[in-house]
């Protein structure tokens, strides 16, 4: 160390001397610690902590200790070292110690405070300390004083008497934290339940009548807190408490602070979340200004304003700082104040100098200072299209926009910017506004139909709207002038108001050129031109099929070798309805194929082009002709059949109404099914298993134009079904119930060809009979038959006699009568007493008055003619002289005429009282002899003379009788001769 010391101070004698001085007092001090410290290891220290208080913050959960250290001189000050334990429930359970260090001055009050986590009333707390000299720049162990008294702190004295109570009262916490409840029972109970929002708590016991219950990051459940209660198990004494949980003070984002005036500053944050409760205050926000020391409180959330200072500060550094109960949180910004210059938005809009194609925009600006420039932005909107320019101004702007679309809405906005230093953009101004009318640019582009109504040539027109870029403005109405090829001086004009899209033309004569213009309120467009002609064109062009893609229909076709100005294709977009939306593109002339979208086409609908050739005179011809669909889908339906000529063996099938140009794909023929028990398949078809795995025999059809087919092969008295199916490329119809039929046996179209016109002909004659029965009555069997009337003979009259009519009664020879008794009641004929036999009346002819040239019966019957009666006229038949009497000339038998006369005469002898005797024709060629019939002779007289019977009466039993004899009751009587009638 000297030799150290010695070079030194023989350089600078006086620096050296004043460094061995203070290093001599150095080491004097340090040996005189030393020297006490080691006096100290046996004697207290002599500054302990005196007069040590304890008091309770149960607000809190704190305590607060108070204490001060004697002995020290007025003038002195060390900084010392205070140990500070805590204990619970008793001493020797020590639960905090912590070194406080602090300054400690004469007769100064020293305080220090502690947070419990468990709440305080839930446990006795007690507190000591010590105190030793702060050494840290001093080697050597820590020299400590001796442990004060232990002080007490119980707040469960102050309690009061109730059994229950919980710890903490209302206390607030952040969430995420965590947090010890306790209960205090005064009842000794043990069975007590506690809840944090209905569901049990498990805890754990500090002592018989403690329980402690440990909640780790608590969260936010409602504003109002979180509900906890206790309840025991006996009795109801349920108490509880409100866990208030707050969120997390968050730190202010997006601090920004910017001026629009050089007056004030408007600065700017965001919050984040509320951390307010129903029952607490959320958090403050306060600006502080270091430059200037200024400090203002923030009333709103997530802004402020500060004034500039008079006097020229460009530097301004500010703190936010945001605090709430638990916490405070804080952000910083530092920046030059001409730097964050954000100008208001642009006013008073206007144009000027509107036309169709140009405008002038003109605005003004709030001035920032006469030494700064502004940078304005402006935009222009229209038609789908953005166009920006940049100017710099100070007070106005101006700018010139160009190249604009007639009658055109537009839109212009401004913007403007520090132009020296950039900061924000201002807020937009806008304005609005439409450039002026101008003729229409383009043609419209037209088409045609023509059509022949009665012999007159029709042509409806079509014309597509221009679109607003070629319309220049709102059309009006479309010119068409019609001109005649033939008669080139003779035109017609007419004036469709929009917004028609086409109209129908009667034209006196085909060859005619058309010219469509459409007009607005400036101008009129260029002409289109179609020229009709008489020739109808390429009609007969053979139909091709396209198939659809996503994209589209696309169609092809050849180029024509003659010169064309283009191409046109023409469809209907809705070829099911009635109005089909017919529409048309237009082609150059050296396009050969195309593409033809829309978004009306739909999967399952046929749609028909047609491509046609524009000639340099504008005539149309017909090119190709296409069909298909964007997409095929199998057939929907089944054609409804028809079933004919159904025989034992075979039957007809018919569809003839099913169209195929209607269905959703194209049809590539039919598929017939058949079923039938014995499951056999014939030639010509197959068998096939359909969904349901029924078998049966399958036709195919392969021409989808034949709508008949004849299934053959069939056997009588046989139950069969089928079903008639499209067939497509995507599948075929769909399998839906079977039509039935039974063939008939082999003989029943005989029967029925043979009995159809039999039970005809029956019916025929039924009906003539019913509708001329009266007639036929009249004619064939009056009520009162009368020969003389009946038309029945005429029929057979003979042409070798034709004065042979009817046979009269005087022609007949009658050979007896037989006179019947009848009884009526009691009373009994004069003939009861004889025999049984019946009685016979003999007619014998007689010989007078024969003048005839042969013998003849007169027989005069006046119930069948009385006329014959009156006039007493007898017909002569002549009889050859030998004849029996059985070939007597009549007309009739014997045996019929004496039926007629029977029933006329029973008719009539109804009429005759009861008692009286009636007459019956035995034969009129009875044996004029009494007797029996059988008795009579074979073989009588032959009649020489006319017989003439004047009248048929009935006689009285007792005039008509002979006398009685006993070998026969038969009497006869002979006919009286004319002119001697009985009375």
């Amino acid at each position: 160390m000297t030799s150290v010391l010695l070079p030194l101070c023989e350089r600078n004698p006086e620096p050296m001397a004043l460094f061995s001085v203070s290093q001599t007092a150095f080491l004097l001090a340090f040996l005189s610690l030393r020297t006490y410290q080691s006096e100290g290891l046996s004697e207290p220290l002599p500054w302990a902590p005196e007069s040590l208080k304890v008091s309770v913050n149960t607000t809190c959960q704190c305590l607060h200790l108070q204490w001060t250290v004697h002995n020290l001189a007025h003038h002195q000050e060390f900084r010392m070292v205070f140990q500070i334990e805590i204990s619970r429930i008793k001493t020797s359970n020590v639960i905090w110690v912590e070194n406080y260090t602090t300054t400690v001055k004469w007769n100064q009050v020293l305080h220090w405070s502690w947070e419990s986590k468990l709440p305080l009333e839930c446990a006795k707390h007690f507190i000591r300390m010590r105190s030793a000299v702060d050494a840290a720049k001093t080697p050597g162990p820590r020299v400590w004083s001796s442990w004060s008294s232990w002080e007490e702190a119980d707040v469960q004295n102050s309690l009061g008497q109730d059994p229950l109570f919980i710890f903490p009262k209302d206390k607030l916490v952040e969430e995420g934290s965590n947090v010890t409840i306790c209960y205090v029972s005064k009842s000794h109970q043990n069975n007590i339940s506690c809840y944090l929002e209905g569901v049990r708590m498990q805890g754990e016991q500090l002592d018989p009548n403690v329980s402690v219950f440990n909640l780790n990051h608590v969260a936010f459940i409602r504003e109002t807190g979180t509900n906890i209660y206790c309840k025991p198990g006996q009795g109801d004494g349920i108490k509880g408490t409100v866990l208030f949980v707050s969120k997390v003070l968050q730190e202010p984002k997006d601090f920004s602070c910017e001026t629009q005036d050089f007056m004030t500053l408007n600065c700017t944050w965001d919050p984040g979340s509320d951390t307010g409760l129903l029952k607490q205050l959320s958090q403050s926000y306060t600006l502080f200004e270091s430059f200037s020391g200024k400090k203002t409180l923030c009333k709103p959330k997530s802004w402020c304003l500060w004034q500039v200072a008079p006097e020229s500060q460009d530097m301004y550094n500010f703190t936010l700082t945001a605090e709430n109960y638990l916490r405070k949180r804080s952000v910083h910004l530092l920046f030059n104040l001409t730097h964050r210059v954000h100008p208001m938005a642009p006013f008073n809009i206007l144009f000027k100098n509107v036309s169709a194609t140009s405008a002038t925009m003109t605005w003004k600006v709030h001035s920032i200072g006469k030494y700064y420039t502004l940078l304005c932005q402006v935009e222009l909107y229209g038609e789908g299209k953005v166009t920006q320019h940049n100017v710099s101004v100070k007070v106005d702007g101006a700018h010139l926009f160009s190249g604009l679309e007639p009658d055109t809405e537009y839109l212009a906005q401004v913007r403007c910017a520090n132009g020296d230093y950039f900061w924000k953009w201002s807020e937009w101004t806008h304005q609005n506004f439409t450039t002026a009318e101008a003729a229409p640019s383009e043609a419209p582009d037209v088409w045609r139909n023509v059509k022949t109504v009665q012999g007159r040539c029709v042509v409806t027109l079509f014309w597509k709207p221009l679109s607003k870029p070629q319309a220049h403005g709102k059309i009006l109405f479309y010119n068409i002038v019609i001109e005649y090829l033939d008669r080139t001086s003779v035109s017609e004009v007419l004036s469709i108001p929009a917004p028609a899209s086409g109209t129908e033309l009667p034209l006196n004569q085909c060859s005619s050129q058309i010219r469509i213009t459409a007009s607005n309120s400036v101008g009129t467009s260029p002409a289109s031109v179609l020229v009709v002609s008489r020739e109808p064109g390429n009609e007969e062009v053979e139909e091709e099929r396209v198939k659809g893609t996503e994209d589209g229909f696309p169609l092809s076709w050849n180029p024509q070798p003659r010169h064309v100005t283009g191409y046109l294709v023409e469809w209907c977009e809705q070829p099911r309805d009635p109005p089909c939306d017919l529409q048309w593109k237009n082609l150059g002339p050296n396009v050969t194929s195309t593409v033809v979208s829309s978004d009306a086409f739909r999967p399952g609908v046929r749609y028909n082009f047609r491509i046609y050739g524009i000639s340099t005179e504008r005539v149309p011809y017909l090119l190709a002709r296409k069909t298909g669909y964007s997409q095929e889908l199998a057939p929907s339906d089944n054609p409804q059949v028809v079933m004919t000529n159904l025989t034992s063996h075979s039957f007809t099938l018919s569809w003839k109404n099913y169209s195929t140009e209607s269905q959703t794909s194209f049809i590539q023929g039919y598929h017939v099914y058949l079923k039938s028990k014995a499951g056999r398949c014939h030639s010509g078809s197959e068998k096939a298993v359909l969904s349901d795995d029924v078998v049966c025999c399958k036709y195919k059809i392969d021409n989808p134009e034949q709508k008949t087919f004849v299934v053959e092969n069939l056997q009588p008295e046989s139950f069969y079904e089928f079903l008639v199916t499209p067939y497509t490329s995507v599948g075929e119809g769909p399998h839906d119930a079977f039509a039935k039929v039974t063939t008939p046996d082999e003989y029943s179209p005989t029967l029925i060809r043979i009995l159809l016109p039999t039970v005809f002909c029956i019916l025929l004659i039924m009906i003539t009979c019913y509708l001329k029965s009266q007639w036929m009555k009249e004619k064939c069997y009056p009520d009162i038959p009368d020969p003389y009337k009946s038309s029945v003979l005429s029929l057979i009259k003979s042409k070798e006699n034709p004065h042979l009519t009817i046979m009269n009664i005087k022609d007949c020879v009658p050979d007896s009568i037989e006179v019947l008794n009848k009884q009526e009641g009691t009373r009994k004929s004069l003939t009861e007493t004889e025999s049984t036999k019946p009685t016979y009346l003999y007619l014998l002819p007689t010989e007078k008055r024969y003048s005839s040239p042969g013998p003849c019966i007169c027989f005069e019957n006046f119930t069948y003619n009385q006329a014959a009666s009156d006039s007493a006229s007898c017909g002569h038949v002549p009889v050859p002289p030998k004849a029996p009497p059985s070939q007597l000339g009549l007309l009739t038998s014997p045996e019929n005429l004496l039926k007629a006369l029977e029933k006329n005469y029973m008719n009539s002898l109804g009429e005759i009282p009861a008692g009286e005797t009636s007459l019956n024709y035995v034969s009129q060629l009875a044996s004029p002899m009494s007797g029996d019939m059988s008795n009579l002779p074979t073989n009588p007289p032959e009649p020489a003379l006319c017989s003439e019977y004047k009248m048929q009466m009935a006689i009285p039993l007792g005039l008509a009788s002979p006398p009685s004899s006993g070998s026969s009751s038969l009497s006869s009587i002979t006919l009286l001769d004319e002119g001697e009638h009985y009375h």
